[in-house]
């Protein structure tokens, strides 16, 4: 990358200005979910197909992402950023105009594509403003994406109260996450290749260490996404509580997470990222564990705001390592969020069929198990290929800061 030094304003306007974009993006997610009963009527599929139809967004993403680190070499990071963002907030609208279920898969597998695309380039993104301004800032980026997710969960909860049309719903909302959208690009950074560096092959397996550090993701959304499609579930069945409790522990368990990460940078900065997410994962234990043997819905509540505090830092992390780990962030990143991306699609469907095997408390031993494996494996977090934002910056960070 070419040498450019930025200012301490230059560095905070940049942040900022990711941090919108990370925002928008959890906005335009939060707008669609509240709305898909009423996709799933217009569409007229019934339960089972509106199943299969949810899982094509993820393999949009996982097909579409190797090709956006290509995108970004060839036109610059900021603008690809500008015309992926603007893609996915305007992919919003296409799943409420769907009228069957083949038109439903198409528009979610480029409502994924375009999503998938966009949050590769918006991560490499953060994880060089966090590097240059050599203190960890990617937790705080994921916690604003939790708080973009809530907002648009909350203007869709009221369109959807107001009993109004979706296609009007999400046109308005692509207006107006658009123009935010395209303004907050203009104060990212924009990263731009060397003309004789090599452009990345437009699909290619992800380097061995993305690999190992896709693992710990993945056992992190694992976690997450077991918690907030089963979490209702597990409090009905296993306790026999009542709907309005059962709701409130997965409202708990996202507002947890999003604290968390909104929190997280500062503990990152003080101990680590190996250290923080070691930490975690022993929480995340200690939540799995109550969740298995609560004999009582507080219990299970809090055992499931402790696996929220223990997993919320995860991913960010890993996304941060990955774009340390070698010579072209988008690539490693990539490859990270293709594992984290597949692990959220599988979560729910295995947990699933766990408990149809065995039971739903048997389920959550497994998710508990793998949240030990954050404790063991953090190691891999630990980066020195490129200037680590880990608290100390590692001694390449004193050549001076590059783009």
């Amino acid at each position: 990358m070419s040498e450019v030094v930025y200012d301490k304003h230059r560095l905070r306007q940049a942040r900022v200005a990711v941090a919108a974009v990370f925002c928008v993006h959890g906005a335009v997610t939060g707008s669609f979910a509240t709305r898909v009963p009423w996709i799933q009527e217009h569409a007229s599929v019934g339960a089972g197909t509106l199943g299969l139809a949810l899982a094509f967004p993820a393999i949009g993403a996982s097909l579409a992402m190797p090709l956006a680190s290509r995108i970004a070499h060839r036109f610059g990071a900021r603008t690809a950023l500008r015309g992926l963002l603007a893609m996915w907030t305007t992919a919003l609208i296409l799943p409420s105009l769907a009228p069957n279920l083949l038109t439903l898969c198409l528009a979610l597998l480029v409502y994924g594509a375009t999503s998938g695309m966009s949050d590769v380039t918006m991560n490499a993104i953060g994880v060089e403003t966090e590097t240059l301004m050599r203190k960890s800032i990617m937790s705080g980026l994921h916690g604003m994406w939790s708080v973009g997710a809530l907002i648009g969960s909350a203007a869709g909860t009221v369109a959807a109260h107001l009993g109004s049309d979706a296609r009007l719903h999400h046109a308005l909302a692509a207006l107006a996450l658009t123009t935010i959208g395209l303004f907050a690009c203009r104060r990212v950074l924009d990263l731009r290749a060397e003309t004789e560096e090599e452009a990345p092959p437009r699909f290619s397996l992800p380097p061995k260490s993305a690999l190992l550090i896709g693992a710990v993701g993945f056992c992190a959304v694992f976690a997450e996404g077991a918690s907030l499609d089963w979490s209702a579930v597990y409090l009905r069945d296993v306790l026999d509580t009542s709907a309005g409790v059962a709701a409130a522990c997965t409202t708990g368990f996202t507002l947890t997470m999003a604290v968390a990460r909104l929190a997280g940078d500062a503990v990152v900065n003080r101990f680590g990222a190996v250290r923080t997410v070691r930490a975690g994962g022993v929480l995340a234990v200690l939540g799995g564990l109550l969740i298995v043997l609560a004999s009582h819905p507080v219990m299970a509540m809090g055992g499931f705001a402790l696996l929220g505090l223990g997993i919320a830092v995860v991913v960010p992390l890993a996304f941060a390592a990955a774009g340390r780990s070698g010579p072209n962030p988008s690539q490693a990143i990539a490859g990270v969020a293709t594992i984290t991306y597949t692990s959220g699609l599988i979560a729910p469907s295995a947990i699933g069929t766990l408990a149809d095997a065995t039971s739903l408390v048997t389920s959550f031993g497994l998710v508990t198990l793998l949240a030990f494996g954050l404790t063991v494996f953090a190691g891999v977090l630990r980066t020195d290929g490129r200037k680590a934002a880990q608290g100390k910056p590692a001694d390449t960070a004193a050549q001076g800061p590059r783009t």
